[in-house]
């Protein structure tokens, strides 16, 4: 009766009874009729070939043993009945059969064995170039740092590695710090691995390490207690730096091999490039922030009074934007991205940075008329005075009022009217009282710029957009320029430059269109003082009331504006955790 092979057995994948037979069948044919051929494994009968039809103790006996490189004990025995051994002469023949049957069975373990070595090593490859393939386009998905690491986390999730531990750390000025980790980890694990000895010696070398005990390892003693009994620590480089370590553990002994290492190395590998390539973006990110930041601060130092006032309203439409992002009921077809979150920054930043291009005189008017103007109308009046016996003093000082009002009564008005029709006589030569060109400016009913100056700055969202378009912002800022053309347009046309309206104006405009009104009333300009923060969300109200503003937004606006302020501090636009932005050599120390 035929024994099987358990399924652990070295020979099991290696010798198939199929095999085996047609070696002893043929072996058989060349021994007497009524042999039998037997094949052992540990001294366990496993394949029969031949019937026995006489007693065993009358058949001769020979056995073999079968040599290879796996060590498995195989013997095979052949018995030919003793009346058939031609006078024992066969006997001696019986062994070099079998030695022959022997050395064939041996060949055919060993060529198997190579070749699923070499499947194994092919299918290992494979696996290997599938993980690197994978890998390179999972970890290069992002140029975020927390994306890559977090695709990392993943993939060592996911992967066949017996990992029920894993933390990322990376270094920062002071040492390494966590920065992400999966498993059950209340406390952090690896604490006080971190800064040890073996971690320094791993990680300086560049070079992984297992321990599969670590109870037995000095380096470990007394750093896990009983959480941790397998540890894998590989470092992640890039080209020019050791980027951070990634830390894999198991709560079973011996649970990392050879392969798990190479695994976690390939990926290793690539997260350091892609490591290095965020560090790398975000540098000039972070540069790129900065000159613009300059750019918009210097547009705003023109005028003391509007000094901020772009970073305001950045931070203030971003933090907007997020409360948007959380309002399911109104807003639920909108979902801003962590890059269109980006671009209203830039867009908040950058909305006002078409005033480089208009006249100082006109951006920074606080008066009707410059002083030194009405100094000399001031001049006129007391000549005027002198020829007609009339007073002046009290005219003029109403009329400095008036110039410094940004709603004259109608009273002030026709005053200005009267003053500009009064025209008198001096060494025969007629004079005005006021020309024509001062007039105008006393008369303006509302402000202090003329309809001329007030297109002047109305240029400026056109001007902004013409300057910028010079620089090559990514694509995921496609609307950015747009935003800022936007800003001033109003949903019911009365907006500039170009008087669109309604859904043609951009939801990231309308947001940006109320917090630029919000900062501009709540702050002290040259022309008015600071107006409350209650005021200024009864002017957005009106606004919307009268068509201007979307009302929906400015309601969840004025609703959330505790939230909205209070969420400015918190703005940090993904930046990462770590504040290394320098690369650490390779041969680096604690």
């Amino acid at each position: 009766m035929n024994t099987p092979l358990k399924s652990t057995h070295p020979l099991k994948k290696l010798l198939k009874p199929k095999k085996l037979t047609e070696f002893l069948n043929r072996t058989l044919a060349a021994l007497p009729e009524g042999s039998v051929i037997y094949a052992y494994v540990d001294k366990i009968e496993f394949l029969r070939i031949g019937k026995e039809e006489t007693p065993a103790e009358i058949f001769e006996t020979q056995t073999v043993s079968v040599k290879n490189s796996i060590n498995a004990d195989f013997n095979i025995s052949a018995g030919i009945p003793a009346n058939k051994t031609d006078g024992g002469n066969f006997i001696s023949s019986l062994k070099s059969i079998l030695e022959l049957t022997a050395f064939s069975i041996s060949e055919y373990i060993e060529s198997e064995h190579a070749r699923k070595k070499i499947g194994a090593e092919t299918l290992s490859k494979y696996r290997e170039l599938a993980l690197l393939h994978r890998s390179i386009v999972e970890l290069n998905n992002s140029l975020r740092l927390k994306d890559v690491i977090h695709a990392l986390i993943a993939e060592c999730m996911t992967s066949s590695i017996p990992a029920e531990l894993g933390s990322v750390y990376l270094p920062e000025e002071c040492g390494f710090t966590l920065f992400d980790h999966f498993g059950n980890i209340k406390n952090d694990p690896f604490a006080k691995l971190v800064g040890s000895t073996l971690f320094t010696d791993v990680l300086s070398g560049l070079r992984g390490e297992i321990i599969n005990d670590v109870s037995e390892d000095p380096r470990c003693d007394e750093k896990f207690g009983e959480t941790i009994k397998s540890l894998l620590i590989m470092p992640i480089p890039s080209p020019n730096a050791c980027e951070g370590a990634l830390l894999l553990a198991s709560k079973k002994p011996n649970s990392f091999k050879a392969a798990h290492l190479r695994y976690a190395g390939t990926l290793a590998s690539v997260a350091g490039i892609s490591i290095s390539n965020a560090y790398n973006f975000e540098s000039i990110r972070v540069l790129m922030d900065s000159m613009l930041k300059a750019l918009a601060e210097a547009i705003d130092a023109r005028d003391p009074f509007t000094a901020g006032h772009s970073e305001r309203v950045a931070h203030l439409a971003v933090a907007f934007a997020r409360i948007i992002n959380q309002d399911v009921q109104n807003f639920s077809e909108y979902t801003f991205t962590d890059y269109q979150l980006r671009e209203i920054y830039y867009s908040g930043i950058l909305h006002d940075i078409g005033k480089i291009g208009i006249k100082e005189e006109v951006l920074t008017k606080n008066t009707r008329l410059p002083m030194r103007i009405l100094d000399i109308i001031g001049m006129r009046m007391k000549l005027f005075s002198l020829t007609e016996n009339i007073p002046w003093e009290e005219n003029f000082n109403r009329l400095k009022r008036i110039n410094l009002s940004l709603s004259p009564s109608q009273d002030d008005l026709d005053f200005v009217a009267s003053l500009g029709d009064t025209v008198f006589s001096v060494n025969g030569s007629s004079v005005p009282l006021l020309h024509q060109d001062e007039r105008t400016y006393l008369m303006v009913k509302k402000g202090n710029l003329t309809a001329e100056e007030r297109k002047e700055i109305e240029r400026h969202p056109a001007e902004s957009q013409r300057i910028l378009e010079h620089i090559p912002f990514h694509d995921e800022f496609s609307h950015l320029l747009k935003i800022i053309r936007q800003h001033h347009e109003r949903l019911d046309g009365s907006g500039y430059p170009d008087g669109v309206k309604g859904e043609e104006i951009l939801l990231q405009s309308r947001i940006l269109a109320i917090v630029d009104i919000f900062d501009a009333v709540t702050q002290e300009r040259h022309y008015k003082p600071a107006t409350p923060r209650d005021r200024a969300l009864k002017i957005l109200a009106e606004e919307a009331g009268c068509g201007k503003l979307d009302k929906n937004l400015v309601k969840l606006f004025i609703e959330n504006i505790d939230a909205i302020e209070e969420g400015i501090d918190a703005i940090n636009l993904d930046r990462p955790t770590s504040t290394r932005f320098c690369k650490i050599p390779r041969n680096f120390s604690y």
